[in-house]
């Protein structure tokens, strides 16, 4: 798949097909995470596969808008090291959550970036260290439902040239 098009068509999935996901499909997505950019390559990333009813139960417990965590085949738990990387470590662990998001959508998977959650209680049932960051868990699964495209603002709306304020012209090639 063109990278083009994956970016245009990956659309967040909270309706998820019973149908189990092989280790081999997991590990390929978190291959393309560990392949994002990171400050200075420290590459403060690590993945929990989490397939357990009763884990993946209780952490959909803990997202207010989550429920559907419960449901995926598999979710993945992205863990950031704010000692190998201070400043950035978040910033890179998103780097790596968009490429799985991207791989997982190449290879006939639906995902969704899970933003709010009790992420201290999260960390407690996934037995995460507390001088880790849960970044973010993000159900995987095959999609049971084709969202449509949502809204985005016009590429000239947003584009400013040399400095902020100054919009595209007309004639600008």
């Amino acid at each position: 798949m063109d990278v083009f098009e994956a970016i245009k068509e990956r659309r967040s999935i909270r309706k998820y097909k019973k149908e189990p996901i092989s280790d081999d499909l997991v590990l390929k997505v978190i291959e393309a995470a560990i392949w994002a950019p990171s400050s200075k390559n420290r590459q403060p990333w690590e993945f929990i596969i989490i397939r357990n009813e009763d884990t993946k139960r209780k952490l959909a417990e803990l997202a207010p808008f989550g429920w559907f965590i419960a449901e995926a085949p598999v979710v993945i738990a992205v863990v950031t090291d704010p000692r190998k990387s201070p400043a950035f470590h978040m910033v890179d662990g998103a780097c790596a959550v968009q490429n799985l998001l991207l791989a997982a959508h190449a290879l006939g998977l639906g995902t969704c970036w899970i933003g709010t959650m009790d992420r201290e209680r999260a960390k407690e049932i996934l037995g995460i260290p507390k001088d880790l960051h849960l970044l973010t868990v993000i159900p995987l699964g095959y999609p049971d439902e084709r969202p449509k495209a949502p809204h985005r603002k016009p590429l000239e709306s947003v584009v400013h040239y040399e400095r902020y304020g100054q919009r595209p012209s007309k004639n600008r090639s």
